[in-house]
């Protein structure tokens, strides 16, 4: 886990012209705001988090040597102590008829199947009781000859002895797993008017036995990446989109799945746009990559051309825009040259807490009584696309930093392994409207003031 969020599902089916659904939206909120954390303590938080989540996905397996990303799961979950071991969003909707049953779902862009906690024999604490399927009039079993069973990118699947239902067993980075049955049932979204969104016939996992690190806010995951079995190809979108508001403020931000009724809306720059690409092969093959150029710092741009950034030997590296992860992460050697140039251009001295480790975040000391000078633009320069990211989704003012020596800007990018990709964390992604856009493979990005859409 990351950025905590909880996704408070808020739908608002909008009918376009063809009579077809045009989006349903949902809110989203920090569930660190409000809880009287400072910025040091949330920039701690954010930090410890992105980088379990970088280790516990990207690093080999004592043992496994090259082999590794064959076996590596593509979610990692508990991170910054017990209560943290929620997921970075949760998307409430309902399943089966007559009386739709609640589900509470981790939403992850890193994983690709739909499950929730249902006729149990062991499962984790949630929310509410867990799903019973004999209750509900449209549940019916997926055959293990499926092709969505047999080349559904299950971890493993196969025949449920005696009924030949479809059976799958799903593991995740830090070996949690859940392993049950798929079924089909009715999704019920709805909205806090009353009215409601039912969508027929949609595949996901009932869990049965369940275990590993999961939250008492959630029932199951909501995998969001390009597999056959994750929400975004169940529900057929072409395209769906966020829109965080700042995390330091204590303000819902707003969801779209499906198409936005106007990207221009409450726009604050020019809309832009970059192609998905190739992703490795392997279990990371249904992630979100894009293509990064280059990176510039102020007035420098840095000695690193695509190639440091772009997916090697089929495997590793590359660069992925990542909803679950809180903080941007650059390989080692981009890191240290990142923070060399900031160095460079900023005139104050380098904070005792990051000044003898060169692969620690970057923080300055000021004065308390002097104002701390402009930091020098971060430009992200991506394929048709400059993403110029403004002062606050790269900088964090703290008030004082652990060591009681005072405080100053930090610049909030973490470091990772060499053979790591380049994350593009959801703390970069603030006041900016991400669309995934799956039609026409590309990501659409537009600054916007989110907490007014």
């Amino acid at each position: 886990m990351s950025a905590l969020h909880v996704l408070f599902l808020a739908v608002l089916l909008a009918m376009s012209a063809t009579g077809h659904a045009a989006a349903l939206r949902a809110d989203l909120r920090h569930v660190d705001s409000g809880r009287g954390f400072t910025k040091r303590e949330l920039l701690r938080r954010m930090a410890t988090r992105s980088r379990a989540r970088v280790d516990s996905r990207w690093s080999p397996p004592p043992g496994r040597g090259a082999n590794a990303h064959a076996v590596t799961a593509p979610l990692t979950r508990g991170t910054v102590g017990k209560e943290e071991f929620n997921s970075d969003y949760v998307i409430h909707f309902a399943i089966g008829t007559p009386q739709p049953q609640p589900v509470a779902l981790a939403l992850d862009t890193g994983s690709d199947l739909v499950w929730t906690q249902c006729d149990c024999d062991v499962c984790f604490d949630q929310p509410f009781p867990a799903l019973n399927t004999s209750a509900s009039d449209t549940l019916r079993g997926v055959s293990c000859y499926d092709p969505l069973c047999t080349r559904g990118r299950l971890k493993l699947s196969g025949c449920a002895a005696g009924d030949n239902l479809c059976l799958y067993v799903y593991s995740y980075a830090d070996k949690s797993m859940t392993t049950g049955l798929i079924f089909e049932d009715t999704f019920t979204f709805k909205a806090p008017n009353g009215k409601v969104a039912a969508v027929p016939n949609l595949r996901f996992g009932c869990g049965m036995y369940n275990a590993g690190k999961f939250g008492p806010t959630e029932s199951g995951v909501a995998g969001f990446a390009r597999g056959p079995l994750s929400l975004p190809s169940l529900l057929k979108l072409p395209r769906f989109s966020h829109c965080f508001t700042a995390m330091v403020e204590s303000r819902t931000s707003p969801m779209f799945l499906g198409t936005p009724d106007n990207l221009g809306a409450q726009a604050t720059g020019p809309i832009q746009s970059t192609p998905f690409v190739r992703s490795p092969a392997g279990p990371f093959g249904t992630l979100y990559y894009i293509s990064l150029k280059g990176i510039t710092v102020g007035k420098t741009r840095l000695p690193f051309d695509a190639s440091a950034f772009a997916v090697k030997d089929g495997v590793s590296g590359g660069t992925i825009i990542d909803s679950g992860s809180s903080i941007t992460s650059f390989p080692r050697p981009v890191f240290r040259s990142l923070r060399k140039a900031f160095m460079s251009q900023v005139p104050l001295p380098v904070a005792n807490v990051s000044a003898t480790d060169p692969d620690t975040m970057l923080c300055f000391l000021t004065s308390p009584k002097k104002e701390a000078p402009a930091m020098p633009k971060l430009i992200l320069h991506l394929e048709g696309a400059d993403w110029d990211l403004p002062r606050e989704n790269y900088v964090v003012d703290v008030e004082d930093f652990e060591d009681g020596t005072g405080g100053g800007p930090c610049v909030v990018i973490n470091s990772a392994d060499e053979s790591s990709p380049t994350i593009i964390g959801n703390f970069q992604q603030q006041n900016t409207h991400i669309v995934y856009d799956l039609e026409n493979n590309k990501l659409v990005f537009v600054p916007a003031r989110c907490d007014k859409l």
